[in-house]
């Protein structure tokens, strides 16, 4: 007889001891997508780790992670949320101003076992139950293609961000325009 009992695993706010893991999941997310060279997986897993430690003992940023119901334990998945102050802006729809902290959602990441097996909502759920508690009201994040609808189910939308990253090839308007105001007196 097939075993047809839901995955087992429970999701719990990441400590100090945790940060290798967090950053070797960092690591993986990028790579799963794509965007990592093999060369540069253990470089971005230092970095991030040195970077993790010190942000979150400033508590600047939250974490959590998803284990298996196994005896010992197994990381099964993770996500954070680095906290970072805004100017006040008017509130969209409201007479009132917000003020921040606002929260950017970063690193969730599951093992690909474990994917569509509701790892990542339970992850994304403790980070906004963890968010909400705070009163921290905005949340954004960048997803990729595979999560773009689990986000959606949670409420987030698409909104106007626009990237500039220096040093890409940039449109020969843009680079007219830098001569342009160089050139000007």
């Amino acid at each position: 007889m097939e075993n047809t009992e839901a995955p087992s695993f429970t999701v719990r706010q990441a400590i100090a001891a945790d940060i290798p893991t967090l950053a070797r999941q960092r690591a993986a997310m990028f790579r799963d997508m794509g965007h990592l060279a093999p060369h540069q997986e253990e470089p971005l897993a230092e970095a991030t780790a040195a970077y993790v430690r010190d942000s979150m003992a400033r508590r600047e940023y939250l974490a959590w992670l998803a284990e298996d119901s196994a005896a010992p334990p197994v990381t099964i998945g993770g996500a954070g949320v680095q906290l970072r102050p805004i100017l006040p802006r008017p509130r969209p729809g409201e007479n009132d101003l917000e003020f921040g902290p606002e929260a950017i959602v970063l690193n969730v990441y599951v093992e690909p076992a474990w994917r569509r097996r509701g790892v990542g909502k339970a992850l994304m759920r403790a980070v906004l139950d963890a968010l909400a508690a705070r009163n921290i009201r905005r949340v954004v994040l960048h997803a990729s293609d595979s999560g773009r609808p689990l986000y959606e189910r949670l409420g987030f939308a698409p909104t106007n961000e626009m990237r500039l990253t220096r040093g890409e090839a940039q449109s020969r308007d843009v680079q007219n325009e830098v001569r342009f105001s160089r050139e000007s007196p």
